[in-house]
């Protein structure tokens, strides 16, 4: 009996201890994220595909190091020394057509590395600081860029020769001698009463006149003047020079203060200037070599460059020129041979792209694809701004790629620069990621969203079209960096519950991965963190919109729910992988222990569903986003047993402009919120995000007027916690200290406001973390529940 009683309570301290392990706290959450284990990230591989290089933090460091594992050796892991990380070779390190040479600069010296010996020859010794070392055309010539100018190395002799002549500020210029009328008179009157003097005088003019016609002519020089350069490149023929000049504009900028400096003085922090930016003028030059001259590319004649927007027909009264737009150019795209250059160029209002040819003997390009956006041109492989994006040649050198989407999602696509004829390589209602050409040229390899919106996989696919074969299988997201050799597929994996680990494949369909790194730490495993369910509900105008749900377990459910709205607007988080959100994630598993359902959208405006739901928010953010936050709580309601008089939510950036546009809008769905970090007003926000969706506020004011809470503060009801940080440089403490008197003067009570004095945009302390985060707790609990 004794015996059965011992045994009865070792199992009732075991079930207390592990109950113990398995509880969430506020506090539990949002310590130090190192409690939750060592997780990798950054993956590379050696230049022989024997060794994988990743960031890691097994030690607990204040940050990670590198660290490498040899897959001959996959169960040790080893930390990599200072010397053996400064030998890596650099990943922009540039790769001759065989691939058995690379050329790279490191701390002033040219170096050449052998793929095959492992042998590294420092070629040029340079001392001053050098970049973008590239192989030419003719791979014994290797050319780097110094001091805004190029120079190239022909290894057949060893000459190093500097080919442009590019100097900052003006050309220096003699000036005339310029006399006051007084000094004039008396100079004249000095050379007529002094023979010796005027004839000194005529001969000095006439020797100076005899030393210009004998002095040789000054190499010709280009002088940026008060610009910029950028994207200096070199033809792979060694025929012309192209970069960007950049003049920038100057507008006024914003402070930001901080009352928490180190110095015991209150100092202010330069930030970003406000939407309605004057923008920066970027040209594109072509320095002709052989002419030894520069001149710069024309962009008036691009097709449709005067196109007036869609929106100006909502301001009739007002007068609208149709000019020329101005437009950012990108860097020069050379065929390998030389023999083609095409150029990437954006509207400065980014509702067109155009993918030009360049004729280099005479500056003017040519259109060989324009996309046209009335929103804004964006998406996958596409960018915001000046260059990026997938854009590149094929080995025939006749071929480029880019992505489009042109069908309503981002697919890619080649077209003949010799025709114009262009064809599309991917097909389907999915998002393509990262298209690379093998080493032999004969496939791509690709990630894609064509499983699932929320998964991600990595495929193969014939260089000209044709069926794709996915190489991974494990459901969530499969980050794989290919093995330079391409034996081998290095995976940064996770899902919903399991942060990011390195799984190691074979180059082969159905091929099984092996787990490299077990990054969790015992405390962070003792939880079984939630799989929340992926699931769909019909918005108002009929769309389905995906979310992630959590649902407590039935005896512990409350009749309360929890909506979250990610931040960043064009962002994914409804997905089958570890979350960028992770804090949020744990405080959900927190909220369904304590009986909350909690419901997580991809609104609107999110990245991973095409084109109409990238755009669905222009020119009226709070339209379409809060709605599908209105039917999201409809769908609790309907589907989940959720009290529709409780109903709370949060979030953070854009997340918390849309909790304030639910509290001041839809108060009749929402009893309380949480706005953390929010922007309260758009026409003070940055100008680059925030133009792309509203254009400028003087120019479009209604778009403004419709989209800032700020301007339906009246409406507020219910109850609403303020949370900001005051070094926050990104949306400025200003935004809500704006709208905290907006509020005072309009009598609204039920709202409080929580400052944190050493936190920017985004928090890093973990004691602001938790203080934020209780009070978001307490609201909802004081509000939904008692």
């Amino acid at each position: 009996m004794r015996i059965l009683k011992i045994v009865f309570l070792v199992s009732l301290l075991l079930a207390e201890g592990l109950a113990f392990a398995q509880s969430l706290s506020v506090e539990k959450i949002m310590q130090d994220p190192k409690w939750m284990g060592t997780f990798p990230s950054n993956i590379s591989w050696d230049e022989k595909g024997e060794t994988l290089y990743f960031n890691y933090n097994p030690e607990g460091n204040p940050s990670d190091s590198l660290y490498k594992i040899n897959i001959k050796t996959p169960d040790k892991i080893e930390k990599v020394s200072l010397e053996e990380r400064r030998s890596l070779i650099p990943s922009n390190a540039d790769t001759n057509l065989s691939k058995t040479q690379k050329v790279y600069t490191s701390n002033g010296d040219l170096i050449l590395f052998d793929k095959n010996t492992g042998e590294k020859t420092t070629l040029v010794s340079f001392g001053d600081r050098i970049s973008n070392a590239k192989f030419l055309w003719d791979e014994r010539k290797i050319a780097f860029q110094a001091n805004n100018n190029i120079y190239v190395l022909d290894r057949s002799n060893g000459k190093l020769s500097k080919i442009t002549r590019i100097s900052a500020g003006t050309k220096p210029e003699t000036k005339p001698e310029n006399l006051e009328q007084r000094e004039q008179w008396l100079k004249e009157d000095n050379l007529q009463l002094l023979e010796v003097v005027r004839q000194r005088d005529e001969n000095q003019k006439a020797s100076e006149l005899f030393n210009k016609s004998i002095t040789p002519k000054e190499p010709f020089t280009f002088y940026l003047g008060n610009k910029q350069l950028s994207n200096l490149t070199l033809s792979p023929d060694g025929s012309f020079v192209t970069f960007n000049l950049v003049s920038r504009a100057e507008n006024k900028g914003t402070v930001v203060p901080d009352y928490t400096h180190v110095s015991g003085y209150t100092t202010n922090l330069n930030t970003r200037s406000k939407v309605g930016d004057k923008p920066s003028k970027i040209e594109l030059a072509v320095y002709n070599l052989k002419k030894d001259t520069v001149y710069i590319v024309k962009t008036d004649d691009l097709p449709g460059i005067k196109d007036l927007p869609d929106y100006v027909k909502d301001y009739p009264k007002q007068k609208w020129e149709a000019k020329v737009r101005e437009v950012i150019p990108s860097g020069v795209y050379f065929s390998k041979d030389g023999k083609y250059a095409v150029v990437n160029i954006r509207s400065v209002d980014n509702k067109d792209r155009w993918i030009t040819l360049l004729d280099l003997e005479k500056g003017t390009l040519k259109s060989l694809d324009r996309q046209r956006d009335e929103a804004w041109i964006s998406g996958p492989g596409i960018g915001w701004s000046m260059g990026g994006g997938t854009l590149g040649w094929l080995p025939d050198n006749k071929h480029i790629y880019f992505q489009s989407e042109e069908t309503g999602y981002s697919h890619l696509y080649i077209l003949d620069v010799s025709n114009g004829q262009k064809k599309q390589l991917t097909k389907g209602n999915f998002e393509i990621f990262d298209p690379k050409i093998s080493n032999n040229g004969k496939f791509w390899y690709l990630s894609t969203s064509e499983v699932h919106p929320g998964e991600r996989h990595y495929y193969m696919m014939p260089l000209m079209g044709g069926k794709m074969e996915k190489l991974t299988t494990m459901t969530g997201n499969n980050d794989v960096t290919l093995s330079p050799d391409e034996k081998y597929l290095a995976i940064l994996y996770s899902y919903s519950n399991k942060p990011w680990e390195i799984y190691l494949q074979e180059n082969l369909p159905n091929a099984t991965p092996k787990q490299l790194t077990y990054g969790q730490s015992e405390e962070f495993k003792n939880y079984p963190w939630r799989d929340p369910k992926l699931v769909h509900f019909k918005a108002e105008d009929g769309k389905m919109v995906p979310a992630r749900l959590y649902l407590p377990e039935p005896d512990k459910k409350n009749g309360a729910a929890v909506i979250f709205v990610h931040g960043a607007g064009y962002l994914q988080n409804v997905h089958k992988w570890w979350s960028t959100y992770f804090r949020e994630y744990m405080f959900h598993n927190l909220l369904t222990d304590l009986g909350y359902t909690v419901l997580d959208i991809d609104y609107r405006g999110s990245a991973g569903y095409g084109r109409d739901w990238r755009t669905g928010i222009y020119r009226h953010m709070g339209g379409k986003d809060l709605s599908d936050q209105v039917d999201g709580a409809k769908y609790l309601v309907n589907e989940h047993g959720v009290d529709a008089s409780r109903v709370g939510i949060y979030g953070g950036s854009y997340g918390g402009f849309i909790t304030l546009m639910a509290l001041f809008n839809a108060s009749e769905t929402f009893k309380s919120g949480a706005a953390l970090r929010a922007v309260t007003d758009w026409a003070h926000y940055n100008h680059g995000y925030t133009s792309n969706i509203l254009n400028e506020p003087f120019n479009d004011p209604i778009a403004y007027r419709r989209s800032s809470p700020i301007y339906f503060a009246e409406g507020f009801k219910g109850h609403l916690l303020i949370a900001h940080g005051m070094l926050d440089v990104n949306v400025h403490f200003q935004d809500v200290v704006r709208l905290a008197q907006r509020l005072i003067e309009l009598g609204k009570d039920n709202w409080e406001m929580a400052v944190y004095p050493v936190e920017d945009h985004g928090f890093v302390e973990p004691s602001s973390w938790t203080d934020e985060y209780k009070r978001i707790l307490k609201l909802f609990n004081d509000t939904l529940i008692n």
